[in-house]
């Protein structure tokens, strides 16, 4: 297969493109495509066909929810059933924008998109390109990150380039996203609203907006054959192709312990690589030390530590170690997403 390449911005939308990129997804080919979030990889997310397809490109297990992509709040009730008043109060506050509900699904969407649940995942991005490319499908797109299953998510068309190359019938490049990390998921459908995945959208935000939220704060065996309810609750994800650790402590001991290692793994013959933040970078002596950010920005953190990750692949990296970002707001996001990539390895001294 042959991929085609769109360069577009939010500003500068190519309609031609979009409406090719339409008639491919309308077909049942692929798309990957900028979101405010990450690059997304698209199919119609009513056609089971599709969805098998995006499995099959990402290498991704077919019980792995996807979310299913909107550019108009009316089409939810296409799409699910018994919607509570929670689900429009939420969309009020941060629709379009990077959060995903989860509802119980209308007959309309196969099982192959929701991986076998009676639920669906719902987003409405507020990419202007996203929101372009929904439309000229009809309304309705499956799409999980644009990425190999396990890979870093790609903030970039570069990463989707490097995973999807010949994949996938178009690759829209639509710049670098704004955010980093995917959309923030909570479930509608048992109970009190439950966050199953942090993001942008944090648990005191949401809390703003309906008092008090629970949190799963269950981790899925990797082995467990337990079907998982909202994309990232089960298997490995965002992980670089070396060894990845996550160190936390007070900030000398940390920098004096990753230290130690790293010399020990050069000393070994492997290549290493640090995460740490503008205040800690100088303390450190790898091969690779990469600043995420800083500490009195932590949405910077978010903004950057895929791209880091990926990096670190670029530069075949074999050895990482991590500065643990304990907190609360988008910190939970962050180290969600990095004690994936690190397969839970922590230190702590």
């Amino acid at each position: 297969m042959i991929t085609e390449y769109a360069v577009m911005t939010e500003d500068h939308i190519d309609e031609d493109a979009i409406r090719r990129a339409g008639e491919i997804l309308k077909k049942g080919g692929l798309v990957a495509f900028p979101t405010e979030t990450v690059y997304g990889l698209g199919g119609d997310a009513l056609n089971p066909e599709s969805s098998k397809k995006i499995y099959a490109a990402k290498g991704r297990p077919s019980d792995n929810p996807l979310i299913v992509h909107i550019c108009r709040l009316e089409d939810t009730e296409k799409i699910a059933r018994e919607i509570p008043d929670v689900y429009y109060k939420l969309a009020e506050a941060f629709w379009p924008g990077p959060m995903t509900m989860i509802l119980n699904k209308s007959d309309l969407v196969p099982n192959e998109t929701t991986g076998g649940l009676g639920t669906v995942a719902i987003r409405f991005p507020s990419n202007k390109i996203a929101h372009a490319l929904i439309e000229a499908e009809g309304g309705f797109i499956a799409a999980p990150s644009a990425n190999r299953s396990g890979r870093p998510s790609p903030t970039v068309a570069q990463y989707c380039r490097e995973d999807l190359d010949g994949r996938v019938e178009m690759i829209i490049d639509g710049g670098q996203v704004g955010i980093g990390l995917e959309s923030s998921i909570i479930d509608l459908t048992d109970g009190a609203p439950t966050i199953l995945r942090p993001g942008y959208i944090t648990k005191e935000m949401f809390e703003k907006v309906l008092g008090h939220v629970e949190v799963d704060h269950t981790i899925i065996d990797p082995k467990s054959h337990q079907v998982p309810k909202a994309p990232g609750m089960k298997y490995r994800h965002y992980a670089p192709k070396g060894d990845l650790k996550i160190v936390e402590g007070p900030r000398d001991k940390v920098a004096a312990y990753i230290n130690s290692q790293v010399a020990a793994a050069e000393t070994a013959g492997e290549k290493t690589g640090v995460i740490c933040t503008e205040e800690t970078k100088n303390l450190y002596h790898a091969d690779c030390v990469k600043s995420a950010g800083t500490r009195t920005d932590e949405e910077s953190i978010a903004h950057e530590l895929f791209h880091v990750l990926r990096e670190f692949d670029d530069e075949n990296c074999t050895v990482m170690f991590s500065e643990s970002f304990e907190g609360t707001g988008i910190c939970m996001a962050i180290m969600n997403r990095l004690m994936k990539a690190a397969g839970q390895q922590v230190i702590r001294l």
